[in-house]
C-alpha cells in the first residue's frame, strides 16, 4: 500500500506558527499583527512558487545545491527589500515570519509535485523531520535577511543565508542520489544548530536593544 502524507501540509504550518509564537513575547508593541500575518501568508505563497520552479526546472545537482538557494534567498529579499521595511527593527521579525511560512509549505509541496509515494514509515518519518529541519533554516535564512534590511547591509547577509542553506540542499541532492534517508535526520540537527546560532547572535541582540530603550525612557 503506498502512502502519501497530504497531512504533512497541515503538519508543515502548525510547527512554523509554534515557533513564530514563541519568540513574539519578545516583541509586544513593536510590530503590527496584521503585518506579521500577511508576511506568513506570503511565505507560504514564495514557498509554494519556489518548490514548483524547483521541481520542474530539476536538471543537475549543480541546481540543486547553489542555484536553488539563490533563488530561495532572492524570494525572500523580494518581499523584505521594499522600502517600508528599511532600518526598521520589526524587519527582523518579519524575515522570520516570512521565512517560517516559506518554509512549512516547501517540503509538502514538493513532495506532492514529484508523487514521492511510499508504503515505508520510516521514509515518511524521515521526510517530516527532514521537513522540520527545512522550515528551522527558512526561519533562519529569512531572519538574516530581514536582519540585513534593518541594518542596511543586505548584500552581506543575503550571502550569509545563501551559504547556510547550501549544506541542506546537499542533504537533499545526496537523499535522492543515493536514497539515504538519514540524510533527512541530519538535516533536522544543522537546522536546530542554525536556528538556536541565529536567534543568539541577530535577534537576541535587536530585542535587548529594544528593552534597553525602553527601560531608559521610563
Amino acid at each position: 500500500m503506498n502512502v502519501l502524507p497530504e497531512s504533512s501540509l497541515i503538519l508543515g504550518i502548525i510547527p512554523a506558527l509554534i515557533l513564530l509564537y514563541w519568540v513574539l513575547k519578545d516583541w509586544q508593541g513593536e510590530y503590527v499583527e496584521k503585518t506579521l500575518f500577511i508576511m506568513f501568508i506570503i511565505g507560504i505563497i514564495t514557498g509554494f512558487i519556489a518548490s514548483v520552479i524547483e521541481i520542474f526546472t530539476l536538471t543537475s545537482g549543480i541546481l540543486i545545491i547553489i542555484l536553488f538557494p539563490v533563488l530561495e534567498q532572492i524570494m525572500k529579499t523580494m518581499v523584505l527589500n521594499l522600502p517600508r521595511f528599511h532600518l526598521k527593527r520589526s524587519t527582523v521579525l518579519y524575515g522570520l515570519a516570512l521565512g517560517l511560512g516559506f518554509g512549512s509549505i516547501f517540503t509538502p509541496v514538493s513532495m506532492l509535485l514529484a508523487n514521492i509515494q511510499t508504503g515505508s514509515l520510516f521514509v515518511i518519518a524521515s521526510i517530516l523531520i527532514g521537513s522540520i529541519g527545512i522550515i528551522l533554516m527558512h526561519g533562519a535564512t529569512g531572519l538574516l535577511i530581514g536582519y540585513g534590511v534593518y541594518q542596511g547591509n543586505l548584500t552581506k547577509y543575503f550571502l550569509f543565508a545563501v551559504l547556510l542553506y547550501i549544506p541542506v540542499s546537499l542533504g537533499v541532492f545526496l537523499t535522492g542520489l543515493f536514497q539515504i534517508d538519514e540524510y533527512q535526520i541530519a538535516i533536522i540537527f544543522y537546522g536546530i544548530l542554525i536556528y538556536w546560532y541565529v536567534l543568539k547572535t541577530y535577534m537576541k541582540p535587536v530585542v535587548n536593544q529594544k528593552q534597553l530603550r525602553k527601560r531608559t525612557q521610563k
